[in-house]
């Protein structure tokens, strides 16, 4: 009974504080002087600070959180470090969740493709600048074209024309459609050396790709639920405000005539006046093949940042000749409900609607926004460092109970022989140095670890422990300030379940 009125007392009190995934004071180190040009990704930082305060750039918080690293070997393609890949792995399954609500179908393609699939999907006369070329160094592995010359590869900048390739690789029905895939294979695009920033620009990025092929009679609906999912997302990862643009067709470098453009132009429109937002013109600005909707992210510096896109397109489809079989193909093509039982009974081919979306766009690039937003004071579920056991002294029954407290934390418990059926993903260290409590508590903090628990010889001998869970600022009802909980390690695992799961 105790235990349960002190979970209870626990856990509103976790729900309520607003401070239990921060910490309260962790001194950051700038690089001196740095000038405006060199911070790509200002701060986006909740809480009120001291104006007087510089704000940490992204690349020195990364440097002491050990989350990323670079190399002379391969500029722009940053070393993800084991804390910045729990990070990045914890967003991209965020998003892996979310396709389950919004009907997305996760594949895998190919990093390279011939350059004959980027001269069909129009990238090699449009993009071709910002494209990487690849070829075989081996002239006996070389392949050979009708005309006798080597054929060369190139890195995909983009997932789309592979997207492309699995829609064509079946028959499809207008009963099929949406059909909704997404993507998280790395792309590379040719960034100049002097633009190249930390996380912010890159040549090798990730990024949350999704096309969605739809047809013409469901294009403002699924870009009102894509406006939904970027919404849903971004208030979750508490980001903003935003605001919507709509870009519109480049004066040159675009393929497709005026005509397919302003039929894309004002079915973008109807969606983005229906979705109830206000949103603002960014003329001659859309892609090479279609008008597209941006999502201009604000930071607490006031700087702007390009984040999530729509982007509509009539080219791809006809260019990879994709087609579903639809009844009164001609009404269907203009998006049209016919009701004619004689035009009904004709069915043809019909070219489908591409729409492209990425509502994190670079999870690199996001990432650094986050490091800037948080400034490295993680919410639970995004920390890197989430639970730290102290122990009091190295007696080896204190250590074996810190270890099954990990184990239990973890949940690496069960026969060694079989795989793991149900790990909770947590991070949780221990720090067994012959240190004082109080040094090795602050070092914990300072470090930004979300839990704190202490393990002595009272805990090593009872079921039931009596565990430090430090979390600054945490209260009862009663506003007095909770030192002490007494709960089993599988009560605090169902504890930080409930947090992880609620993205606090």
């Amino acid at each position: 009974m105790l235990a349960r009125r002190a979970i209870a007392s626990y856990s509103r009190a976790f729900n309520r504080s607003p401070s239990l995934s921060r910490i309260r004071r962790t001194e950051y180190f700038p690089r001196s002087s740095p000038c405006p040009s060199q911070r790509q990704c200002s701060s986006h930082a909740t809480q009120a600070t001291d104006a007087t305060t510089p704000k940490a750039d992204h690349r020195d918080i990364a440097a002491q959180q050990k989350l990323f690293t670079t190399s002379i070997y391969s500029p722009g393609s940053p070393l993800l470090l084991p804390n910045g890949a729990r990070i990045f792995n914890r967003l991209v399954e965020f998003l892996r969740r979310q396709y389950v609500r919004f009907g997305f179908d996760e594949v895998i393609t190919p990093t390279i493709y011939k350059k004959a699939l980027w001269l069909k999907s129009g990238h090699l006369e449009n993009y071709a600048d910002d494209m990487y070329t690849v070829t075989s160094s081996s002239p006996s592995r070389a392949e050979e074209v009708n005309g006798g010359e080597e054929d060369e590869y190139g890195l995909k900048p983009m997932n789309c024309p592979g997207h492309c390739l699995i829609f064509a690789s079946e028959l499809r029905s207008y009963k099929n459609l949406p059909i909704r895939y997404a993507d998280f294979s790395p792309l590379h695009r040719n960034e100049i050396s002097g633009a190249l920033s930390g996380l912010t620009r890159v040549r090798r990025f990730h990024q949350d790709d999704g096309h969605i092929f739809c047809r013409p009679s469901q294009i403002e609906d699924e870009i009102r639920k894509t406006l939904d999912f970027v919404r849903v997302v971004y208030s979750t990862l508490k980001l903003g405000p935003y605001r919507l643009t709509l870009s519109t067709r480049p004066t040159d470098h675009y393929i497709g005539t005026a005509e397919e453009w302003e039929a894309a132009e004002g079915a973008l429109k109807r969606a983005l006046d229906s979705s109830g937002q206000t949103w603002t013109i960014n003329p001659g600005d859309g892609a090479f093949y279609g008008p597209k909707i941006d999502i201009i992210l604000q930071d607490s510096d006031g700087k702007e940042h390009q984040t999530a896109t729509i982007q509509l397109d009539f080219q791809l489809p006809k260019r990879f000749e994709l087609s579903y079989i639809a009844p009164a193909p001609e009404f269907e093509r203009r998006g049209e409900i016919c009701t004619d039982p004689v035009q009904l009974a004709k069915n043809g081919p019909v070219a489908p609607v591409l729409i492209h979306r990425a509502v994190l766009g670079s999870v690199e690039r996001l990432m650094a926004l986050l490091i800037e937003h948080y400034q490295g004071r993680w919410p639970f579920w995004l920390n890197p460092k989430q639970v730290m056991i102290l122990t009091l002294n190295e007696d080896d029954k204190v250590m074996e109970r810190a270890r099954e407290v990990q184990n239990i934390l973890m949940g690496r418990e069960g026969n060694p022989d079989e795989a793991l059926a149900a790990p909770t993903g947590f991070v949780v260290d221990i720090d067994s140095r012959p240190e004082k409590l109080g040094a090795k508590r602050q070092q914990a903090k300072a470090k930004g670890y979300n839990v704190i628990v202490t393990i002595g010889s009272r805990e090593a001998e009872h079921a039931e422990m009596e565990m430090d869970c430090d979390i600054e600022d945490l209260t009862r009802d009663d506003a007095s300030p909770i030192k002490r909980v007494k709960m089993t390690a599988r009560d605090l695992v169902g504890l930080l379940r409930d947090k992880a799961n609620a993205y606090a």
